[in-house]
């Protein structure tokens, strides 16, 4: 059950709802309005609000049945996900235990097929007797597409509660003992959050005997030793904490130095990556671990992410690159932002299907050492597409990534931000350029440089030219070859930002009356402004008229008085694209900018989007052979150990 009975995660944890399943894509069959309503209907709630009481929840493995009614385990937590230990693990058969009090009670085993439906599988009451415990031998041979196995508790005239229930496996002898886990966090001026994170991983007392370190690499000036939660975490973990500290490496920079320390200590089974900012499931990084024993071969195990906002909201159940425009996304049959408080497991039909992934994030990440003793560390990347080229890369040696049901933490979720128009644009960019030379199949990294030269346009016409500058660098950067990466990591963020500051859409003020209030000699052609989003055929005129109007010379006074002001939720570039000035909020809600047009600089940014993109094109076979052979010494621990010097002097500096 949930720590601290936070009802805002219940839902992961036991269902009182009924199941809903909705229909089968291939009864809808091809029909595109049938289609398009089944889409809809996918999405829509089965809720009906039902709840259990706080009083309800006894312990952290105890749960309350109120006399005739009925509770479902079938949840993110609790229901077992048989087909991934099927397809990945070495484990045959499971047994589920459950130990329940109260007359009457009845517990109903249940198991899904990969397209959603149920089937009863077995049952068994306590009768007239006060109290039963119920042991259920299951195979699992049926779930090589998907499925599930969980149970559901009825209660009889008494009360029933669950005492505990287990799900265990008879496995080899030479796979009995557990591994042990160094936590490798990388943190940057949030030492309250992280402070409360080492807490609450240290004070769980089964996680402890799974702990080989907990290492912090401290990368910030505002230090989480000074945090008034830090005695605290720190007793909590005692001599399993390492504070170690280093310039601002970025994640990438992080996370390797807590591989090579993980590498070079050797005492650990595996290095789990955990962000700073998260919320964890501490039964989480048990459940990753054993996964990981029992795996085949060497996997890397990742976890979910949930968001810290609406706690029952998934990001995504797995994700792939798309290797034609070699980009991060959720496979096409599956869903993003999916609440589970909304509509349960046994009402999603796509929540049965296995998914295999490329990588996982690296907000929680499990990679063995043998991983890394084979593949290398991380790219020195900074952040942005380290944890997806490392998937890649360890896919290409063997070693599969799967992201776990069951493991997970609660995050700030990423639709929350914008990081394609601040410093971050310059990582993504040229990250997300480098990991394509290394792992495209296509021979010019298939929509890779039209996609992106796509993008760059929309950031000109939308008056970002702070973006395009640094968008710009980023592919100077990576026609540069690999041998830079290394040498840029501590110093590339703050010339990005001294690049990007001298535009004034980067030059973010707080209060509102720091700009000029909106004016315009003529006001818009019959009032017009774009409200709704526009269909297909009217954004491709859009994209074919905004680069020539944008040649023009700015309207008066739009150098002095922002036209218009925009919302962040509104800020798209076909809308940004028919103004010449205007003011536009972040996506964090506290700052504003003032974009303004310029038709002088707006022809040399063309002129150079237009150059680097045909060189990237021309070039990129070569590059590609350049950054494939430089991998190996660039993710290599020496090549890392240089990196790290000025911080180690050949040692480790800790705190």
């Amino acid at each position: 059950m949930p720590l601290d009975r936070d009802f805002d995660v219940l839902a992961l944890y036991v269902d009182p709802e009924d199941a809903a399943l909705d229909a089968d894509k291939y009864e809808i069959g091809g029909n595109r309005a049938a289609k398009d309503l089944n889409n809809a209907a996918i999405r829509q709630s089965t809720s009906t609000g039902k709840s259990i009481h706080p009083d309800q929840i006894e312990s952290r493995t105890a749960l309350r049945v109120r006399s005739g009614e009925r509770l479902s385990f079938g949840t993110y937590f609790n229901a077992f996900p048989a087909s991934y230990w099927r397809r990945w693990t070495v484990v045959s058969d499971v047994r589920l235990t459950v130990e329940v009090s109260g007359r009457g009670a009845t517990l109903i085993v249940y198991r899904s097929l990969a397209n959603g439906r149920s089937q009863r599988v077995d049952s068994a009451s306590t009768g007239a007797e006060a109290k039963g415990t119920f042991v259920f031998d299951l195979p699992l041979k049926p779930f090589v597409d998907g499925g599930w196995y969980w149970y559901n508790v009825v209660a009889g005239d008494d009360d029933a509660v669950v005492e505990s229930a287990e799900w265990s496996a008879e496995v080899p002898q030479d796979r009995l003992q557990h591994g042990t886990a160094d936590i490798a966090i990388t943190t940057m001026n949030r030492p309250d959050f992280c402070a409360k994170l080492l807490h609450q991983i240290g004070a769980d007392d089964l996680l402890r005997p799974y702990l080989d370190t907990v290492m912090v690499m401290e990368q910030g000036k505002d230090k989480v030793a000074d945090s008034e939660f830090f005695p605290a975490a720190q007793s909590a973990l005692g001599d399993k904490l390492r504070v170690i500290e280093q310039g601002n490496l970025g994640g990438s920079g992080g996370y390797a130095r807590g591989q090579l320390e993980s590498l070079r200590k050797g005492t650990a089974t595996y290095a789990l990556m955990m962000d700073d900012d998260v919320v964890c499931e501490p039964e989480g990084i048990i459940r990753a671990i054993t996964f990981g024993d029992l795996a085949r071969r060497p996997t890397i195990v990742g976890g979910h992410m949930f968001s810290l906002y609406n706690k029952s909201s998934l990001h995504s159940f797995g994700e792939i690159v798309q290797p034609w425009r070699f980009w991060w996304q959720t496979p096409l049959d599956g869903y993003s932002q999916w609440d589970l408080s909304a509509r349960n497991i046994r009402s999603s039909r796509w929540l049965h299907k296995r998914v295999d992934v490329d990588f996982n994030g690296w907000f929680m990440c499990l990679i063995p050492r043998a991983v890394m003793a084979e593949v290398g560390l991380s790219l020195p990347l900074f952040i942005k597409w380290d944890d997806a080229e490392y998937g890649l890369r360890a896919k290409q040696a063997g070693f599969p990534t799967v992201t776990f049901p069951g493991a997970a933490v609660w995050h700030v979720p990423w639709t929350d931000k914008n990081d394609a128009l601040d410093w971050q644009a310059y990582f993504h960019v040229r990250n997300r350029f480098v990991a394509a030379l290394l792992h495209s199949p296509y021979p010019r990294g298939g929509r890779m440089v039209r996609e992106d030269l796509n993008h760059t346009i929309a950031h000109l016409v939308s008056m970002q030219y702070s973006t395009v500058e640094i968008r710009h660098l980023a592919l100077e950067d990576v026609l540069a070859g690999p041998q830079g990466l290394h040498e840029q990591l501590p110093t590339r963020l703050a010339e990005v930002n001294a690049l990007r500051k001298q535009f004034t859409d980067a030059q973010l003020e707080a209060d509102r009356e720091a700009f000029p209030e909106t004016r315009r000699k003529k006001p818009p052609r019959k009032g017009r402004d774009v409200v709704e989003v526009p269909g297909r055929l009217s954004q491709l005129i859009t994209a074919g008229l905004a680069p020539i109007r944008h040649l023009r010379p700015a309207r008066e006074l739009s150098k002095e008085f922002p036209e218009v002001e925009i919302r962040a939720m509104d800020a798209k570039w076909y809308r940004l694209a028919s103004y010449d000035s205007a003011v536009v909020s972040m996506n964090d809600g506290t700052s504003a900018a003032f974009y303004q047009r310029d038709a002088a600089h707006f022809r040399e940014l063309v002129k150079k989007t237009a150059d680097l993109h045909q060189r990237l094109a021309r070039e990129w076979p070569r590059l590609a052979e350049e950054y494939r052979a430089a991998l190996p010494q660039i993710t290599s621990p020496e090549a890392w150990e240089e990196t790290f010097r000025p911080w180690t002097g050949g040692g480790s500096s800790e705190s």
